[in-house]
C-alpha cells in the first residue's frame, strides 16, 4: 500500500508533539519496516526544512530532511499537479496540492489527522491509527 503522509504527522514525530506523536510514530515505523510505502508531497519537504529550521536551526533542519528522505518517497509537485489542485477549488490550496500529488503518485490513501482539510479528496483518508489497522488487516 502506498500512502501519502500529511506533513503534520511527520512533524508530530520529529518534534514529539503530544498527544499525536505516538500514533504518527507507529505509522512511521510501519513505513520504515516496509509494511507500506510512505510518500510526502515534494512541497512538504521544503516546508519541513523551514519549520524544523525555525525550531532547531539549520543543522537540525538538514538532519530532519535527510532522515525523512531515507524513509519516505517524494510525490512530485509539477505544473500538472498544481493545475489539478487549483481546479479542485478547495479552501486550503496546500491541502489540495497534497491530495493532487498523492493522486498523481498513485497513492492508495492519504494519512492525516486533519480529516476536515481533506474531506473532498479522491484518496481515502485515514488517521495514523486507521492506516496502521489497514496495514495489519492487509498483512493477515
Amino acid at each position: 500500500m502506498r500512502i501519502l503522509v500529511d506533513l503534520n504527522l511527520v512533524l508530530d514525530v520529529l518534534l514529539d508533539r503530544r498527544p499525536h506523536a505516538e500514533a504518527a510514530a507507529g505509522l512511521w515505523a510501519a513505513i520504515e519496516s516496509g509494511k507500506a510505502e510512505g510518500m510526502l508531497a515534494a512541497h512538504s519537504v521544503t516546508t519541513l526544512h523551514s519549520l524544523a529550521g525555525r525550531s532547531g536551526g539549520r543543522r537540525f533542519a538538514d538532519e530532519c530532511v535527510s532522515g525523512v528522505l531515507t524513509v519516505f518517497g517524494v510525490a512530485p509537485v509539477d505544473g500538472a499537479v498544481l493545475r489539478h489542485a487549483i481546479r479542485m477549488g478547495w479552501p486550503d490550496f496546500e491541502d489540495a496540492v497534497c491530495a493532487a500529488a498523492g493522486e498523481a503518485a498513485a497513492c492508495h490513501a492519504l494519512a492525516t489527522r486533519d480529516a476536515s482539510g481533506f474531506k473532498r479528496s479522491a484518496l481515502p483518508m485515514m488517521s495514523p491509527l486507521e492506516a496502521l489497522a489497514a496495514l495489519s488487516a492487509s498483512a493477515s
